[in-house]
């Protein structure tokens, strides 16, 4: 029987010029979106504030993230797995930098796909037909 295991994460939707901020974590080989999993008694909105910190020492304020749209696409590197991701926009305080994991950051658009997690290709190509990212 082949069963499909379910992630809950939260991912922040910061464009500017029309390019998307994406990060990479050391070891990985693909960009995904500054953000992460939700630890148990955290809202989304506390995940992600929490998780854009240590990423990448923006400071985001959870009561000023607004939901942008919800995502579901396989999971990069894991088999049999979906991810479901809450993505969020929101103003943050400081510029990015990459932090703790994250090895790191670029500023791309919808034709940068190839370098993507397949959650951020869903993404750059939802805010590409709404106008928003090249």
């Amino acid at each position: 029987m082949n069963t499909t295991r379910t992630l809950e994460s939260v991912g922040w939707l910061c464009v500017r010029d029309g390019r998307l901020l994406v990060v990479r974590s050391v070891g990985r080989d693909a960009f995904y979106l500054p953000g992460g999993k939700i630890e148990p008694g955290e809202s989304h909105e506390q995940a992600l504030a929490r998780e854009v910190r240590e990423e990448l020492t923006v400071e985001l304020a959870p009561d000023r993230l607004t939901p942008a749209m919800l995502v579901s696409a396989p999971a990069h590197g894991l088999d049999d797995t979906q991810l479901h991701m809450h993505c969020y926009t929101g103003p943050g305080h400081g510029e990015p930098s990459p932090a703790r994991e994250i090895q790191e950051m670029a500023w791309i658009d919808s034709h940068d796909t190839d370098r993507c997690a397949p959650a951020v290709v869903t993404v750059l190509r939802r805010l590409r037909a709404q106008g928003q990212c090249g």
